[in-house]
């Protein structure tokens, strides 16, 4: 009959629209997941990129007030951060130190690196920390909570009482804003200085 019909055109339009909701769901949840996947692999590259190069680098310079970072870029003096700073600064593994540099060259700006983390994202220098080079790391979706994101520095400072490798240990803590969706993280990794320094 026609109500019966009717019954079951209802019924499977329904199964239908179900059907179709959860296969619309379904697809956002997994581009979100792909989005997700995409902005916290960039960040693992972040990290792995400031690793590697701290690493094979040497003559830390941490940088507590992130103003520090340019008003004194020299880096011919290593500094500690015991509690946490803003930025760091340091030779490439290539790089040269001149602690006596010559008059014809602005050794500042020579073979030096830095990273400093500052309006929610992190920023590097292949030129050193005065030349205002420095290039955003970190995606557009990345707000890094420079209140509890730092760069912690021990060992740096030499002296007769040094007996600590340098190390550092960073820590990046923020949110992931994708699409309107907000995910908290938090990072840390810890690395020595490859050279023997102690």
């Amino acid at each position: 009959t026609i109500i019966e019909t009717m019954i079951a055109i209802s019924i499977f339009l329904v199964i239908v629209m179900v059907g179709m909701g959860a296969l619309l769901n379904a697809n956002f949840i997994h581009q979100k997941s792909q989005d997700m996947r995409s902005i916290m692999d960039s960040l693992s590259f972040v990290m792995e990129d400031m690793s590697k190069n701290l690493r094979t680098g040497y003559n830390y310079r941490c940088y507590i007030d992130l103003d520090d970072i340019t008003d004194d870029p020299s880096i011919s003096s290593t500094r500690n951060c015991n509690d946490g700073g803003s930025g760091i600064a340091f030779e490439h593994q290539n790089g040269r130190l001149y602690i006596n540099p010559p008059d014809n060259m602005n050794y500042y700006d020579e073979d030096q690196w830095a990273y400093y983390i500052d309006n929610g994202t992190i920023f590097k220098s292949e030129e050193g920390a005065e030349s205002g080079t420095f290039v955003q790391l970190t995606p557009k979706e990345v707000d890094i909570n420079i209140s509890y994101s730092n760069f912690l520095v021990l060992g740096a400072e030499k002296g007769d009482s040094d007996s600590q490798q340098p190390f550092v240990t960073i820590k990046l803590v923020g949110e992931i804003d994708s699409k309107g969706v907000k995910t908290p993280f938090s990072l840390q990794t810890s690395v020595s200085q490859r050279m023997i320094d102690i």
